[in-house]
């Protein structure tokens, strides 16, 4: 895929209002094939309607985000942090109390060609 030198506007750029079991995310997105860019920002209250199955490279950039696990893990991320899996490795949903604004990169070059990582590998770095 060969995307040329590109500056977005985020503000500029409409966004599509998507409701949560409570709450909603609005979504300002760059697709370039199959590779999605989105800024998105979760209200208030938010809580996904569904368990998401796909890979994202998510970043924090304001407020804060709690992410369950399928398996019932929770994790939590405020600004600055991120989060990285790929399609199928873990079904997740996000929740927020006060809201959110999220870098979000995917698409597939997150689909799975490997055996998954043991995450307690990664906690050294």
């Amino acid at each position: 895929m060969h995307i040329p030198f590109h500056i977005t506007d985020w503000n500029n750029l409409p966004a599509t209002r998507t409701p949560g079991e409570t709450g909603f995310a609005l979504n300002r997105t760059r697709q370039y094939g199959d590779l999605r860019v989105r800024l998105v920002e979760y209200s208030a209250n938010y809580k996904a309607d569904h368990w998401c199955t796909l890979g994202h490279i998510l970043l924090c950039l304001e407020g804060e985000l709690d992410t369950e696990l399928k398996d019932g893990t929770t994790v939590h991320l405020s600004a600055g942090m991120s989060y990285q899996v790929t399609d199928g490795a873990s079904s997740h949903r996000s929740t927020t109390k006060g809201g959110a604004r999220l870098f979000i990169v995917d698409g597939g070059f997150l689909r799975r060609k490997e055996p998954f990582l043991n995450p307690g590998l990664l906690t050294a770095f």
